[in-house]
């Protein structure tokens, strides 16, 4: 029988969640001939009622679906206005029609929604006794399996209680600023990419202590014919750039609710997608009270765990993690250093848990092996579901575990508060199975999750189920304790 209880409150995917995106049409044929020149040519042939009737017809039809879709229309005509001459004059309504000719909506959850995680949110004003506001960050998955990070917001309590809020739009996207390395992270990231050379040495030097983008740029400019001339100095060079942009600020309006909110790939390294975000509210060593997550950035080929740091959910700095253990899926962050030491979860050798630590927070090395399977349930692979919780007891970490047939159900451990390489307790069997309405999906036979929370002695937990829908799991912190053997 299944300790706990999984409640009625439900996530599902919304078509009409969209974004507006640059669309090129033909961008995905290598060929000569450009498609674009010809629908600008097409565009500027209208007649001008004609373009007069359609701009009116396009901003009534999706003003409700994009922010200031005017200015949305605009900004991309002038992307493609390259190709007019420089003495051609544009009316406003000609832009928003030729805009709007390379612009095409995404729906970012149109294929699933899952992999949910949960922390509380930053306003807590207007609640009633007992009552928690919780802001969830969700996998949203849409045309092609392109993954992004979304937002929801639920009501915890009182009591044993769980109630999503409905969601807000339009959606928005972030508006986007170079990020900022330290050299000694860099350096880092150039070794773990491995495109050391003489080149890199080169632009390391010519970096200040603390250096953007631009100032790579800068650097490179600056080289030695003698050495950027050489015959394979520009795929160095490309790879110095692509790592240097990895690292950027995304910011939202005040304006823009948290569910309105969506974080779409921006890095070379993510532009397949930002897959399973673990958030945890993360206290500084400095005393500093914030948020952080990792996810995982996938290009299409490769996956690298990524880090994000914001003081509320709105301002998002996302940066490159490296070391040894950075290099797989299910990163998870303790919420607080233990002995002056950033701590996480890791799971870089693909099948067990492993503790790594860092100085910095951004270059993480493995200290060992936490838990490996032990169960049927967990036979092929385990791995966490989340940041560490900490409790009186130890540290609750939820896990998952992969059984025959790929079927993925969580378990727990327990860890020392102090010493988390010592396992207090783990539970032998699955505290949450998929079976019944649970088993079918985008992704059968899965439960899963990015993280939870305890909100008055329950541990609630947000879980993906068949990676087609968000539902809702609780458990007595004391129940689940109990459940754990040595």
């Amino acid at each position: 029988m299944t300790p706990g209880r999984v409640h009625g409150a439900e996530l599902h995917g919304e078509d009409d969640r969209v974004i507006a995106q640059l669309f090129l049409p033909g961008e995905e044929v290598s060929a000569g001939h450009s498609r674009a020149a010809e629908i600008i040519t097409r565009v500027m042939a209208l007649p001008a009622e004609t373009v007069e009737r359609l701009a009116v017809d396009l901003q009534r039809d999706f003003a409700a679906r994009h922010p200031d879709t005017a200015a949305l229309f605009i900004r991309h005509a002038d992307l493609v206005s390259a190709r007019l001459a420089e003495t051609v004059e544009i009316s406003e309504a000609r832009k928003i029609v030729l805009g709007a000719s390379f612009t095409a909506e995404f729906a970012v959850e149109g294929a699933a929604l899952c992999n949910p995680s949960a922390v509380a949110h930053p306003d807590q004003s207007g609640l009633g006794r007992g009552e928690l506001r919780v802001a969830i960050a969700v996998r949203a998955i849409g045309e092609g399996h392109l993954s992004s990070i979304g937002f929801a917001e639920a009501i915890v309590g009182p009591g044993r209680s769980w109630r999503f809020q409905e969601r807000a739009r339009p959606l928005w996207r972030a508006h986007l600023e170079d990020g900022d390395w330290s050299v000694d992270h860099f350096r880092a990231a150039v070794e773990h990419e491995g495109i050391v050379g003489e080149i890199s040495h080169a632009v390391i030097r010519a970096l200040p202590s603390r250096f953007t983008a631009a100032d790579i740029g800068a650097a490179i400019s600056a080289l030695p014919v003698s050495l950027s001339a050489r015959a394979d100095s520009h795929r160095q060079i490309a790879a110095l750039r692509d790592l240097a942009s990895s690292t950027y600020r995304a910011t939202f309006p005040p304006e823009a609710g948290l569910s309105q909110r969506v974080l779409t790939p921006v890095a070379a390294d993510e532009h397949r997608g930002m897959e399973d975000a673990r958030f945890v509210s993360f206290t500084d060593v400095d005393g500093t009270v914030g948020y952080r997550a990792t996810y995982t950035a996938y290009n299409g080929r490769d996956i690298a765990p990524r880090l994000i740091v914001t003081p509320d959910l709105r301002e998002f700095a996302i940066h490159r993690l490296t070391g040894d253990a950075a290099h797989n899926k299910g990163m998870a962050l303790f919420p607080r250093a233990v002995d002056g030491r950033y701590l996480a979860l890791s799971r870089s050798d693909g099948e067990n848990i492993s503790l790594a630590e860092s100085r910095d927070g951004v270059i993480w090395t493995i200290v060992g092996v936490v838990h490996r399977p032990e169960e049927p349930w967990e036979i092929v692979q385990t791995g966490n579901c989340g940041a560490p919780i900490e409790t009186a007891e130890g540290w609750i970490v939820l896990t998952h575990g992969v059984g025959p047939m790929r079927t993925y159900a969580l378990g727990a451990l327990l860890l020392d508060l102090h010493d988390p390489t010592i396992v207090r307790g783990r539970t032998r069997l699955p505290i949450l199975r998929p079976i019944d309405e649970r088993r079918d999906g985008y992704v059968p036979n899965v439960v899963y999750s990015c993280g939870g929370l305890i909100h008055g002695d329950v541990l609630w937990i947000p879980i993906g189920v068949g990676d087609s829908r968000i539902g809702v799991y609780s458990v007595g912190v004391s129940e689940l304790c109990a459940l754990m053997i040595t």
